[in-house]
């Protein structure tokens, strides 16, 4: 018979709000996916490879901003979540791992499927917990009860992440025939109300009376979700004042007018003067981690004289090295609370608008006429987004290429990448994750060596229709070409980009994806619209490229840009 307190931590979790479970078969978690299953408010899937389950996970959570719950049977079950708990950590997506464990006296006995699992996260987890062994007594239900909302709460708290509760648990693991599982209507949960972290009216006049003393402000945006009403804040506030915003590819703001969205093509510019000119008094940051390496090193040179940086609550990185002020609120209400508070020198404006229009129209032009390579490809394929779609970028040159070409301000797509640890680990499964949490079409940016490393993220009986997967498949890890350092290297192709020939034709084959391919932009080109279709089914467009060619191709592209800026 499955204990009672055990059944209920699948109604806890229904209460308080979880739509979205993902686990992985197993014996010794077999109370535990039998609770959840059953449920009637739960939507359940298995996912048998656990890497890839916890990534799944992350995704849902990540579109949902709901916490996702993962279990997994005992052993190294768990160690196989680690990289996906870490991206959530630091991502700071909501997650609730159960672990299924042995009883403790039979840790460090030889007994199968067993490992140390208390804290087996480590530093890379918001609350771990244990979850009793012995349940009779009446004091350890309640025990159990309140440890299911503590850690319920926790992962939603900001700033939100992954919280662990390790279960161990004895035989028997199965109910009898014909036993029904028996949820406790009464069950205890506790509710948590948060703050809406608002500025008051004394610190809003402290900080306006501050402002006035700053001439140039700009304005960085680090990762975050579409958020309309931030947008708005962002758009009254920069229009009062005249701040100047910045925001890569995975701040979502593309869509914010004026917003700068093409930085790593203008801190190119060799002109130090023109640089000097963008130089700001104040930098104002929200959000969490920026790709563009060009941004982050011209902020470390040219320092402003103060840095304001707004988050609710947790700690607070100092990515320019310049940090001053953490202001304690959420973004919107310091937007919206300071609009029209100083007005920037419109030479400052006008330096930023006048380089952001260059470096657009170079991108433009430049995508348009250029050879195939990598680079005009992805133009291609970002300008062909749906409206109304989603956008998964896989790490290395996928991103980064994004970052570099921008979404245009009219596309409404929303954004996502696993810039928490920046791993290629689980660039697909996150995708599959959003995709079967989200109705819009969701697309998938990834190179060959993300794609292979993750194809289990495809191996399992969900894959949604509005999935599109585009490779760029080079046969190689070709950031290395690009990189300064490995590209001169006489290891570079064999220990560097790890040269393979696979491609993803059996893939598709293996889990039933319509599978397209291109070599050139004249086929890309004709077979982006069915790709996009709405009723085109999930689907891999794998467009091959040669990983010399792309680099040569991206040195002259680096070329022209420093005459055109």
């Amino acid at each position: 018979m499955i204990q009672s307190p055990v059944v209920n931590i699948a109604e806890i979790c229904a209460r308080k709000g979880v739509e979205n479970v993902v686990l992985s078969p197993g014996s010794r978690c077999a109370p535990l996916t039998i609770a959840f299953a059953r449920h009637p408010k739960l939507t359940v899937r298995t996912v048998s490879d656990e890497r890839a389950a916890a990534f799944i996970a992350l995704g849902m959570a990540q579109t949902t901003c709901k916490p996702t719950v993962l279990i997994c049977t005992s052993g190294t079950a768990a160690l196989n979540y680690a990289p996906a708990v870490a991206e959530a950590f630091f991502l700071q997506v909501p997650l609730l791992v159960l672990t299924a464990d042995r009883p403790p006296e039979w840790i460090d006995q030889l007994d199968g499927q067993t490992i140390r699992q208390q804290q087996v996260y480590g530093q890379h987890i918001k609350r771990s917990f244990d979850f009793p062994v012995a349940l009779e007594h009446p004091d350890a239900v309640w025990h159990t009860e309140r440890l299911v909302s503590e850690a319920l709460n926790e992962a939603v708290a900001f700033p939100a992440g992954p919280v662990h509760i390790n279960v161990p648990l004895r035989e028997p693991f199965y109910p009898a025939d014909g036993e029904e599982l028996q949820y406790d209507t009464q069950v205890k949960v506790i509710e948590e109300d948060h703050s809406t972290f608002e500025l008051n009216p004394m610190q809003s006049l402290k900080l306006e009376q501050e402002m006035l003393f700053f001439k140039r402000v700009l304005i960085v945006a680090g990762q975050g979700h579409h958020d309309l009403s931030l947008l708005q804040a962002l758009q009254n506030f920069t229009g009062s004042t005249g701040a100047v915003a910045v925001g890569d590819i995975i701040s979502n703001t593309q869509q914010l007018p004026g917003v700068v969205r093409h930085q790593d093509a203008i801190l190119a510019c060799p002109d130090p003067e023109k640089m000097k000119s963008l130089q700001p008094d104040l930098l104002i940051t929200f959000g969490k981690s920026v790709i563009s390496k060009s941004l982050k090193l011209y902020l470390r040179q040219y320092k402003p004289k103060a840095h304001w940086h707004i988050q609710p609550a947790g700690q607070v990185a100092d990515t320019f090295q310049s940090l001053t002020r953490i202001i304690r609120c959420t973004p919107v209400s310091f937007f919206r609370s300071l609009a029209g508070s100083t007005r920037v020198e419109p030479g400052y404006i006008e330096s930023w608008t006048d380089i952001e229009s260059k470096a657009g129209n170079f991108l433009k032009d430049f995508t348009k006429e250029a050879p195939y390579s990598e680079l005009t490809a992805i133009s291609r394929m970002l300008n062909s987004l749906p409206q109304q779609s989603n956008l998964h970028l896989a790490n290395s040159m996928a991103v980064r290429y994004a970052n570099i070409l921008a979404l245009r301000a009219d596309q409404d797509v929303q954004v996502y990448a696993n810039r928490g640890t920046s791993g290629i680990d689980g660039s697909t499964s996150t995708a599959v994750g959003c995709a079967l949490s989200s109705n819009r079409i969701t697309t998938l940016l990834t190179g060959d060596m993300a794609f292979f490393y993750d194809r289990n993220g495809l191996w399992h009986n969900y894959l949604p229709a509005n999935l599109r997967i585009v490779i760029i498949n080079n046969h190689a890890g070709g950031i290395f070409r690009l990189i300064d350092g490995p590209k001169r290297q006489p290891e570079l192709e064999e220990f560097f980009e790890t040269c393979q020939q696979l491609d993803a034709r059996n893939t598709a084959l293996d889990f039933g994806l319509e599978y397209t391919v291109c070599s050139s932009l004249e086929e890309l080109e004709q077979a982006l619209p069915a790709f996009f279709a709405a009723d085109a089914g999930a689907g891999i467009l794998e467009i091959f490229t040669d990983s010399k060619e792309n680099a040569v191709e991206f040195a002259a592209y680096k070329q022209a840009l420093l005459k055109a800026l």
